[in-house]
């Protein structure tokens, strides 16, 4: 009978551990998931850090791969092109791209389009894509390995982009046109 406790001791003991580890290992799990930043999810998916701006805190992320980011404010930050980002920025990420991209767009041109999706084709090419619907403007990689200042913005009732830093001369002419009630003359695509 002594024989049998000391058997039934080491077995209850050896449960009562795997199940102590268990719990551990998944509680670690998702307090890492819970604490990691967007960019090291956009790093772990092999995207670089840079598609956002800096100092982003607030965003959402599930298991299916769709996020949500918050930005205190609308801004536009400078790469080889300017990109805009939306108070909310959003869309599904998978293995070196973002599907279904919503509040994200590019200027090229002077014109501003946005962007549809996001994809890394192949990372030694040191090339990344954004679709713009018309095109797929492709830029270069190390632009965004480390994310941007990101410059206030508005956006007009002409849906185009106003920045907080327009030029004097642009300034004026935009003055004398709301002045005289004229339209400002643009391209709309």
């Amino acid at each position: 009978m002594a024989n049998m406790r000391i058997q039934q001791l080491p077995l209850s003991f050896f449960i009562i551990t795997l199940f102590t580890l268990s719990l551990s290992i998944q509680i670690c799990v998702s307090y890492s998931k819970e604490s990691a930043t967007i960019y090291e999810i956009l790093r772990s998916n092999g995207l670089p850090i840079g598609l956002l701006p800096k100092g982003v805190t607030n965003f959402t992320f599930d298991d299916s791969g769709r996020f949500e980011v918050h930005l205190d404010q609308a801004c536009n930050s400078k790469f080889e092109n300017e990109l805009h980002y939306d108070r909310n920025v959003s869309g599904k990420l998978t293995y070196g791209q973002i599907d279904g991209v919503s509040g994200i767009s590019a200027q090229d041109l002077f014109m501003w389009f946005t962007v549809k999706e996001i994809r890394v084709d192949i990372p030694s090419s040191g090339l990344i894509y954004f679709d713009v619907g018309v095109v797929h403007k492709q830029f270069s990689l190390s632009s965004f390995d480390t994310p941007r200042d990101c410059l206030a913005s508005t956006m007009s009732i002409y849906n185009q982009l106003i920045t907080q830093t327009v030029p004097k001369s642009l300034s004026r002419k935009l003055r004398h046109q709301k002045l005289h009630h004229q339209e400002p003359s643009m391209a709309v695509l």
